[in-house]
């Protein structure tokens, strides 16, 4: 056994559908703005451009369904999304062969601290305050390719107290599964145990203590969230 000279941090794993077995995670990469929609309700040009990936940690993904309101922040979003999980990664890996590296896929949410991620943006400084603090990344199971097959199309809905806020397709994504996992790859060198958030639709907006969102997607069933 090693000899570390403190407690090794507990590996964040995600409960894999319909078994007893886990998903261990190695990292969690967010791409933002991949739907038109969306990225025009955030003021920006819905052209394709290079995509742009920021970071949450892999303890960020909390799977309990309670999500505890964080502190210094007046302005909590919801953003809807469907993860991707690798079995497998690598550099530059061609487009072709991008799916063969996908284990499954899930739901979860993006929750965000829309008042400071604004306040780093006028700043010029890092998202990660706004992004990837305590228990940010709400998260059903992950459904693997086996049970589910690869997703490229499918209804996303999400409601907040049973009122529809977010509504699109996964068809609508700018930038495709395969693309992501091809581009980060060029960048990164990815591995078994990554997580993609593949981004949000239009509709994002402010939660509130006592809400409760439902997330649901064509072929992975609903995620209920509640926040505490």
């Amino acid at each position: 056994m090693p000899n570390y000279v403190i407690d090794a941090p507990e590996t964040v794993a995600l409960p894999v559908d319909g078994t007893d077995a886990l998903f261990p995670v190695r990292r969690v990469y967010c791409i933002g703005r991949n739907y038109a929609a969306h990225a025009i309700e955030m003021g920006h040009d819905p052209d394709r451009e290079p995509p742009f990936f920021f970071q949450k940690n892999p303890d960020n993904l909390d799977p309990s369904g309670t999500f505890p309101y964080p502190p210094h922040s007046s302005d909590v979003h919801h953003e809807a999304e469907m993860y991707v999980a690798l079995k497998s990664g690598g550099t530059n890996i061609p487009l072709e062969n991008a799916l063969e590296c996908v284990y499954g896929y899930g739901l979860s949410f993006d929750m965000t601290r829309r008042d400071l991620q604004g306040q780093m943006k006028k700043m010029g400084r890092p998202w990660e305050i706004g992004k990837a603090f305590e228990r940010s990344a709400p998260c059903g199971p992950v459904h693997p390719v086996s049970a589910v097959g690869h997703l490229s199309e499918g209804q996303l809905t999400m409601t907040v107290n049973g009122e529809t806020r977010q509504e699109g397709d996964l068809n609508q994504m700018i930038w495709k599964v395969p693309e992501m996992i091809s581009y980060l790859s060029e960048y990164f060198e990815l591995a078994p145990g990554d997580i993609i958030q593949s981004g949000t639709p239009s509709g994002v907006g402010p939660v509130a203590s006592g809400d409760v969102m439902v997330m649901t997607v064509d072929g992975l069933g609903s995620l209920t969230v509640t926040v505490a």
